[in-house]
């Protein structure tokens, strides 16, 4: 999930970089077919992996993976439309059900159905007569909250999005753009799930007269104005409620020294929209077979098992481990707002416009 999405609370840079030592791209013996020694990746800055699990990839593969981090989940998307007659990569990953259409519309991608997608659970499968993109994991956009602060002003955390407009939580909330971050528009799309096509509208009147702040994207919604995370702390962040994601508690007590022994934070579980990140193999990608082994490892129980520690996001794979942090400190959603991606492509653009209207200006 980019911006976007995924969360973790150390930030990641930007750039090329290379999980382990890349032979030249051009000839060799790539996965033992006499092709491209290397595969590469491109994501969102959230990627990441173990090590050894990377280590494992290449030796079973034959090919060196090399990671290619392109900005947050929506400018890498457009990137690599913008570029998809001469790809920066093989594979793409980080598209998620918000800007799914956007991609397959476009025809960002080959169809590839990889080894194992019968193992993954039924609702987060799409596209499946054309298998142009491949389910890789799952997380929750929900407002999260300062337990420290709400509890030393006695005052009851919000639970659903009505509570939001409420004005006991009135400058409270703080929320990312939704033409901008991943998270953003996911929480507008969950406005959008709850009150309708007509009714999202008038919600978010109540919301920015009761005071929601907007910033453009996750980190500085997160580590600058929520006071509730390590970075927010630092920064003074004086916003006790914030759209983030529901794994955001098992990471702030992860990356905290030393640990908790509960969160520092919580999750309004009524405010949760549900996102899937899917991977696909680039049109015109330069090494097809090798992004086809990446696609295959992606969804493998190996890679899925490694997944939720380094990005912070559920596997969609059948079977596959869920950590005991986020079994304990950021399960998911019991029933958190869903979108049909058809609806979703028919919407976002004309509602992320009138979204920026209304609240931006």
């Amino acid at each position: 999930m980019n911006t976007t999405k995924k969360v973790t609370i150390l930030a990641v840079g930007l750039g090329l970089v290379t999980l382990s030592a890349c032979g030249s791209s051009d000839g060799g013996g790539g996965g033992g077919s006499g092709g491209p020694k290397t595969v590469t990746l491109v994501s969102h800055n959230s990627w990441a992996a173990s090590e050894d699990v990377v280590a494992a990839f290449e030796k079973e593969s034959g090919y060196e993976l090399k990671v290619l981090k392109d900005g947050d989940a929506g400018s890498a998307v457009n990137k690599a439309i913008l570029t998809k007659d001469n790809p920066q990569g093989d594979v793409f990953f980080g598209v998620d059900n918000t800007l799914l259409s956007r991609a397959l519309v476009n025809g960002l991608f080959q169809p590839y159905e990889a080894e194992g997608s019968d193992l993954v659970l039924p609702e987060y499968r799409v596209d499946e007569g054309k298998h142009r993109v491949t389910p890789v994991d799952t997380g929750d956009v929900c407002v999260n909250y300062d337990k420290e602060w709400f509890g030393e002003q006695g005052l009851t955390p919000p639970k659903t999005f009505d509570d939001l407009t409420e004005p006991e939580y009135k400058d409270l909330l703080v929320v990312e753009n939704a033409s901008t971050s991943s998270p953003g528009l996911g929480f507008l799309l969950g406005t959008a799930a709850r009150y309708g096509d007509e009714g999202w509208p008038d919600y978010w009147k109540k919301l920015k007269a009761n005071g929601v702040k907007v910033v453009d994207g996750w980190e500085q919604a997160y580590n600058e104005e929520f006071s509730g995370s390590a970075g927010g702390k630092q920064a003074k962040g004086d916003r006790p409620l914030v759209v983030s994601y529901a794994s955001s508690p098992p990471a702030e007590v992860i990356y905290a020294d030393p640990k908790p022994k509960t969160a520092p934070t919580g999750v309004a579980e009524g405010t949760c929209f549900r996102q899937v990140e899917y991977a696909g193999l680039l049109d015109n990608a330069k090494n097809p077979e090798g992004g086809k082994a990446l696609l295959d490892f992606l969804i493998s129980k190996t890679f899925q098992d490694d997944m939720p520690l380094n990005m912070f996001v559920h596997p969609v794979r059948e079977a596959a481990q869920v950590p005991e942090e986020f079994v304990k400190f950021g399960p998911q959603a019991k029933d958190p707002q869903t979108m049909d991606p058809a609806k979703i492509a028919e919407n976002r653009d004309q509602w992320v416009k009138s979204w920026t209207s209304l609240v931006l200006k």
